[in-house]
């Protein structure tokens, strides 16, 4: 097998007349690769309209490197909350297929959502695929005029997320309206914070709402 570093070691250097021949030789190959301008220091302008095009190409080139980095920070930010409102579309979709919202949301929701758990919770109804929850939990968790919250270090999660809850470390909690009877809670709970950005407090109460509208079909 051969050396490589020692081939580079070996194999003779270019000299700056070799260089300047070959990029004679092939004048656009900077213009093709504009992000070598990055690397390049920039020619005092005391030398005419090409060495001044030269420094404005770098310059052009530094922008535009500026400008991606930027962009690429502000996508970042953006990408976690736009993901998590993608998700909340497929997941009224799906509840909009299903015969039964309450099992679609403890069965279908969790893979539709990318979370570990879903959940609705009443302090007095018994119904399947309804967990019963301690009298006063909605009042608590979610006092009057709040209707939704993202916990970034959520208590009481074992009657919450039931078997899941030993690994959530970010829930969100929203009210279900639940027409002539008390309203109910939906729990979602991820192992993964990331699942649930903080910024989601919308969509989570627009879920809740969801679940109430579809119970009362």
């Amino acid at each position: 097998m051969k050396n490589t570093r020692t081939d580079q070691l070996q194999r003779p250097a270019v000299t700056p007349e070799e260089m300047e021949d070959w990029l004679r030789a092939n004048p656009a190959f900077l213009a093709q690769r504009p992000e070598l301008y990055l690397a390049l220091e920039p020619p005092q302008r005391v030398h005419g309209d090409r060495m001044a095009d030269h420094m404005a190409a770098m310059l052009a080139a530094a922008r535009t490197h500026v400008r991606e980095v930027d962009a690429e920070a502000a996508a970042q930010q953006r990408a976690p909350n736009q993901g998590f409102a993608a998700r909340t579309a497929d997941a009224v979709l799906a509840l909009l297929r299903a015969p039964d919202a309450l099992e679609c949301v403890a069965r279908e929701w969790p893979s539709v959502l990318g979370v570990d758990a879903c959940h609705v919770g009443c302090e007095t109804m018994q119904r399947k695929h309804v967990v019963r929850l301690p009298a006063g939990t909605l009042s608590q968790l979610l006092p009057p005029g709040r209707d939704a919250v993202v916990r970034s270090a959520p208590m009481q999660v074992e009657p919450l997320h039931k078997e899941a809850s030993a690994g959530i470390r970010r829930d969100a909690l929203a009210r279900v309206p639940a027409p002539g009877g008390q309203p109910m809670l939906l729990a979602i709970g991820a192992r993964d914070a990331e699942m649930l950005p903080a910024s989601a407090v919308e969509s989570i109460a627009f879920l809740g709402r969801a679940v109430g509208a579809a119970l009362a079909r």
